[in-house]
């Protein structure tokens, strides 16, 4: 193992709680219940565009995109005092640094928000390559963006492993051949495991996980949902 890659939303701090409560008062105008039924089938860990184009399609090209625009500005006001590191995430990084693996950022959240959130979590630096799935033609489910980093970094999917915590960042990670760890803040550990994951986490402090960094991948398979 060379490079561990991670996705952003709901892996480095658990933004699906705030995410949740602005697309319920966002819709809600237009007669929709979000529900978290809901929202783990038609919102979580997609794009704007497309949750837009499929939850409002009476909206101009133009007015979606206002509306997306809206709604990231409305997470951040709201965020700006919530967001906190997910558990155990600071030692697990040193431990990765320690190991001299590279450590790379492959998000499906706009770049205004990926900036945002890394510089209230004081993470700017700490990634690089940093792949937003807007700057590519196809993001999350596709492998795109994991590809993607994997170029930058000369890699091949067996140097790298992922951390992801929703059914289309799994869905993205397996088809790029990578193992990917799930991260249960989102989804059961048994929807990520159906999907690919090889075991899932509650967050950063499951012990297994300085033995899977040191030891290259070797760990054992039980589940922590």
């Amino acid at each position: 193992m060379k490079a561990v890659l991670f996705d952003l939303d709901g892996t480095l701090a658990n933004t699906d709680p705030i995410h949740f409560q602005v697309w319920q008062d966002l819709l809600a105008p237009y007669g929709m219940t979000v529900d978290q039924q809901f929202y783990d089938r038609c919102i979580s860990g997609r794009l704007n565009p497309d949750i837009v184009q499929d939850l409002l399609p009476q909206l101009s090209v133009a007015e979606g995109e206002a509306f997306s625009a809206d709604k990231e500005t409305k997470f951040r006001e709201m965020a700006v005092n919530q967001l906190q590191r997910m558990p155990g995430l600071t030692d697990f990084l040193h431990c990765i640094q320690q190991q001299g693996y590279a450590m790379a950022l492959v998000t499906n959240a706009p770049r205004s928000n990926a900036e945002f959130m890394l510089k209230t979590l004081a993470l700017n630096g700490i990634f690089q390559p940093i792949i937003i799935a807007d700057d590519l033609p196809k993001g999350k489910p596709d492998p795109l963006p994991y590809r993607t980093a994997l170029d930058h970094l000369g890699l091949a999917p067996d140097d790298a492993i992922v951390f992801e915590d929703s059914p289309t960042g799994v869905r993205a990670a397996t088809a790029a051949g990578i193992a990917t760890i799930g991260v249960t803040s989102t989804h059961s550990d048994a929807t990520l495991r159906q999907l690919g994951a090889q075991f899932t986490v509650a967050d950063f402090t499951d012990s297994r996980l300085l033995s899977y960094v040191v030891n290259s991948g070797v760990v054992g398979t039980s589940s922590r949902s």
